[in-house]
């Protein structure tokens, strides 16, 4: 028990920290700016167009700021979406990054996409399983009634694990190969300011960490779950 301890903490804080590092990065820069000339939505809107990427919409979201490639469109909260802040224009840079992508049809994007659709899939099949499970095993008899559900959700674990990994490299290129390069090259940022969007264009990216690590410190629990 007392070498548990350590470990639960060690654990708890691979989990927590970085989330915390996240929401700290975001918060720090998302002031608003009476100065800054565009809305995250507007900023957004400005680059697809310079990038005659006309049919790509912006939209506003309470989903968290993403870009759904099938939809063809830029997703912004409206914290972002409305904002004239820092955090506001380098996340709308980012999530344009990812219509660039697109648009130039860049295959990790391509296979992350696929994988969303089967995971979704999975997610959503298997979230009927385990909710079932204890009814299958009232009914079977049977503790094999609750193995089901394990496994499903196992296979709802893994298949977030597999698409966070597959997301990781598609995010760095969205943050530090396109939407860098365009708030440099654009000068949309002072010089001064550059370094601050880093950081931001990394909290963007390191989002889909955390969520990786949250994944895999689960699946070992569940994996337990399935010994006899």
């Amino acid at each position: 028990m007392i070498l548990a301890i350590p470990a639960v903490l060690i654990l708890l804080a691979l989990v927590i920290l970085p989330q915390l590092w996240i929401s700290s990065v975001l918060r720090r820069y998302g002031a608003q700016r009476p100065e800054i000339p565009w809305t995250g939505a507007l900023f957004a809107r400005h680059l697809l167009e310079g990038m005659k990427l006309h049919d790509v919409k912006v939209e506003e979201t309470e989903q968290g700021d993403h870009y759904h490639p099938l939809a063809k469109s830029v997703r912004l909260t409206t914290e972002h979406f409305h904002g004239r802040s820092l955090t506001a224009i380098v996340v709308a840079a980012h999530e344009v990054g990812h219509a660039m992508q697109d648009a130039t049809g860049y295959a990790p994007l391509r296979t992350r996409t696929r994988i969303a659709n089967t995971a979704d899939y999975i997610h959503k099949a298997g979230a009927l399983f385990v909710i079932a499970a204890p009814v299958l095993a009232v009914l079977l008899r049977h503790p094999g009634g609750l193995v089901i559900g394990l496994v499903a959700a196992v296979l709802i674990n893994l298949t977030a694990v597999v698409m966070h990994a597959v997301t990781l490299p598609v995010e760095f290129d969205a943050s530090f190969n396109r939407a860098l390069v365009v708030l440099k090259h654009g000068r949309f940022i002072p010089d001064k300011e550059m370094g601050a969007a880093r950081h931001i264009l990394s909290a963007a990216a390191y989002t889909y960490v955390a969520r990786a690590l949250v994944d895999l410190i689960n699946l070992p629990r569940l994996l337990r779950g399935l010994r006899f």
